[in-house]
């Protein structure tokens, strides 16, 4: 198996939005964004299935050192190998993907925060950046892009906290800002236990009206000279903003229930952004 073959068996197998977004772009750019998520998704993938963090904390250090072999013309992974091929025809820089790194590394040992500035450099860290490098690989021309990237990955990030709000307190990790349960006086047991409360309700209508704000704050912000190039962040904004419709139409009922997009489902919406474009 290549390098390419890898990431993409390792997109396609994710069941992901991003995956029907990638399918619109041309070859060249598919393979570098398909690399990207891959690169993603192994890192994230050490979080999420590895219960001993400080065997996760260890991997983590190796792609730390791995990113380091990308830049010096040594990978050993075949994502690494696979984004090498890429980077003389786009600008990846090295300090991003060590910054989505610490990104995942936070979920080692941040299970709560304070506030929203502090999650916000979460947000950022695992889901802006990931929208600056995305920009890249699309192209723009306009530097103001780079905004409307930055709070692009923040409503999507914001959208997967509240579509898994119920299933991550289980895991025990909040990632609703602790200051803003108080104020709609919300225990964190209610989210784990699945106990739909008036304050629930509001405080959900509130992360919702700020995750909408993002979307139009990052649709804005992006040129018109841009807008073709930047498509496929389009289709995941319009995907993306489809699940919040079924999440807020179902009730937000997060706590027990994850509100998913059917495949077909996305591919049309994807499809029809293109169209309409």
């Amino acid at each position: 198996m290549t390098p390419d073959q890898y990431c993409q068996q390792r997109a396609a197998a994710s069941g992901s939005s991003f995956y029907y977004s990638f399918l619109f772009l041309p070859p060249l750019r598919r393979r570098a964004i398909t690399a990207l998520y891959a690169f993603c998704r192994e890192v994230d993938d050490v979080v999420d299935e590895c219960r001993d963090p400080t065997v996760a904390a260890a991997k983590l250090a190796w792609w730390r050192e791995e990113v380091g072999r990308l830049y010096h013309g040594t990978p050993q992974h075949p994502v690494t190998r696979a984004l090498q091929v890429l980077l003389a025809d786009f600008d990846l820089p090295q300090e991003q993907l060590e910054e989505i790194i610490e990104g995942m590394a936070m979920d080692l040992v941040h299970t709560r925060y304070a506030d929203f500035a502090a999650l916000s450099l979460y947000c950022y860290r695992v889901a802006s950046v990931v929208g600056l490098l995305s920009a890249e690989i699309f192209g723009y021309r306009d530097r103001q892009t780079q905004k409307y990237a930055h709070d692009l990955g923040m409503a999507l990030q914001l959208t997967n906290i509240i579509r898994d709000v119920g299933e991550d307190a289980r895991r025990g990790r909040v990632y609703l800002p602790q200051d803003e349960l108080a104020r709609f006086g919300v225990a964190e047991a209610d989210l784990a236990t699945g106990r739909y409360s008036e304050g629930f309700h509001r405080l959900m209508d509130f992360q919702l009206e700020r995750a909408e704000r993002y979307y139009a704050q990052a649709l804005a912000a992006l040129p018109a000279v841009d807008r073709k190039a930047q498509l496929p962040g389009l289709m995941m904004a319009a995907i993306y903003r489809t699940l919040l419709d079924e999440i807020r139409r179902d009730g937000v009922r997060t706590l027990t229930q994850r509100v998913s997009l059917p495949p077909l489902r996305k591919l049309w919406i994807a499809a029809r952004t293109w169209i309409g474009a």
